[in-house]
């Protein structure tokens, strides 16, 4: 499986979180975290909860329909595991979203730039075991 090298997609992509993640600090006071925004999503506090997490969420979702809509054609998405296998990757980042006390938007993004030492343990773990998988799954399992 080859890597495609995209610095200026992903700089403008880099950009966008965050300046989304400032304008939602600064309008709401809240942290970006994906996976605090999609729970309170789920049992919402107040219909003014409610709308801004689902407002977050929508935007996250509807970047293929932009590219679609200014490009004309559906961005090109290739996913190289089973359904079965992407099912047990989201089990496991599920459990370890709970046991670190948020995800890579909400530590990574947020808690680092806040220079919080909980985020920034959070961040290293997360990047060394990425780094353990992608090992294993290319040059241990040949996947």
């Amino acid at each position: 499986m080859d890597t495609v090298f995209t610095p200026w997609q992903s700089l403008g992509g880099g950009i966008l979180i965050g300046a989304a993640s400032i304008l939602l600090m600064a309008t709401l006071g809240r942290i970006m975290g994906a996976t605090g925004i999609l729970a309170g999503l789920l049992s919402p506090s107040s219909a003014a909860d409610f709308s801004w997490r689902a407002a977050i969420l929508l935007g996250m979702v509807s970047g293929p329909v932009v590219v679609m809509l200014t490009t004309g054609q559906m961005p090109e998405i290739q996913v190289p595991v089973s359904t079965t296998m992407l099912a047990v990757g989201g089990f496991i980042v599920g459990i370890g979203v709970t046991f670190g006390s948020g995800c890579t938007s909400g530590h990574g993004v947020c808690g680092m730039a806040r220079l919080s030492p909980r985020s920034i343990a959070a961040t290293v773990t997360f990047m060394v075991m990425t780094g353990i998988t992608v090992y294993i799954v290319r040059h241990v399992l040949g996947a």
